[in-house]
């Protein structure tokens, strides 16, 4: 008798789209996922229906991939739906793990996010007053769409997750321990996160690290950096100090700063405030004015120091929205 498949399900709330196109990455693994596995849902590459789901046993599903923050009443509804028809759910990339960059809409009110889309966009026709509105009469129909929500959530504010896999996007080597895993029974304990470390990027990195203090801060193009030293002894902003390592520190390694996507250590409360620590720690000045100029010379702090965290942080949203 042939070996029961797993049933899985991949759903895709707001995101961009790269955690599923990090399956598809797997290349010559999706062969084998389809012999080990039945995809009941995957928007993105199958004719699954929402009907179908809701018409399942609940937990029919062995495990469900969730990528994407909810933003949403129909992503709220989807990551209620599965949890209830999966025996595991599965924080999957950044954006369900922690809020991810959609998070950083938590900095703006509700009503200046329509207003700059629809209302006040070199985009649109001048003078247009149409805004979205989740119920619309249409030749008699009544026609429903998403309700647009004050802030983003990370999946864990919504439902309980049993897994979490970190990164924008996960590293196709973290698709494939996810499933085999699941796969095997091998799995660690619930609320684990995936296919990354304990360490930091800093750990893993291959720089050289002088504790050398800077008196200015450049963007990556304002500088002719050194390949082999540290970026932030360059003045380079990079979060591998306060980042989760199991990337293969792919940003450090091309000359572009770690951008902290997966996530705090076990032992970081806030990413971001961990982060302002270390800046502060290698700032080469004690006077109060030459250390503000410095600190001008950084570009939106919040939207770097949270740019994948901001729901999962201690601000979580502004206190305007």
């Amino acid at each position: 008798m042939a070996e029961k498949k797993l049933q899985i399900a991949l759903y895709w709330a707001a995101a961009c789209g790269g955690c599923d196109v990090a399956v598809l990455d797997t290349n010559e693994f999706i062969l084998d996922l389809a012999q080990l596995a039945d995809i009941r849902l995957w928007p993105i590459a199958v004719d699954g229906k929402y009907k179908d789901v809701e018409a399942m046993q609940d937990g029919e599903l062995d495990v469900a991939i969730f990528n994407g923050a909810v933003r949403n009443s129909e992503n709220e509804h989807l990551a209620k739906l599965l949890r209830r028809k999966s025996k595991i759910l599965v924080a999957f990339g950044s954006c369900a793990h922690m809020g991810g960059i959609p998070g950083l809409a938590n900095l703006a009110r509700k009503d200046e996010i329509i207003t700059r889309a629809y209302l006040n966009n070199p985009s649109i026709e001048p003078g247009n007053q149409k805004t979205p509105c989740p119920e619309t009469q249409v030749n008699g129909f009544t026609l429903h769409i998403p309700q647009f929500y004050k802030r983003v959530y990370k999946l864990n504010d919504i439902v309980d997750v049993d897994y979490y896999v970190p990164g924008c996007p996960p590293a196709p080597h973290q698709v494939k321990a996810v499933l085999l895993a699941i796969a095997k029974g091998d799995l660690p304990p619930k609320g684990a996160v995936v296919g990354a470390s304990e360490l930091t990027v800093c750990d893993d990195c291959r720089r050289k690290k002088t504790e050398k203090k800077i008196r200015r801060f450049y963007r990556p193009y304002e500088i002719i950096q050194d390949p082999e030293r540290c970026l932030l002894e360059q003045g380079i902003l990079c979060m591998g100090a306060a980042t989760r390592s199991g990337c293969g520190v792919r940003c450090p390694d091309t000359g572009q700063g770690c951008r902290g996507c997966y996530g705090p250590t076990a032992n970081v409360v806030d990413q971001g405030a961990k982060f302002l620590s270390s800046l502060a720690a290698i700032i080469d000045s004690k006077d109060p004015a030459e250390i503000q100029e410095i600190i001008n010379g950084l570009p939106d702090f919040a939207s770097f120091a949270y740019r994948f965290g901001m729901p999962a942080s201690l601000l979580q949203r502004s206190l305007r929205t």
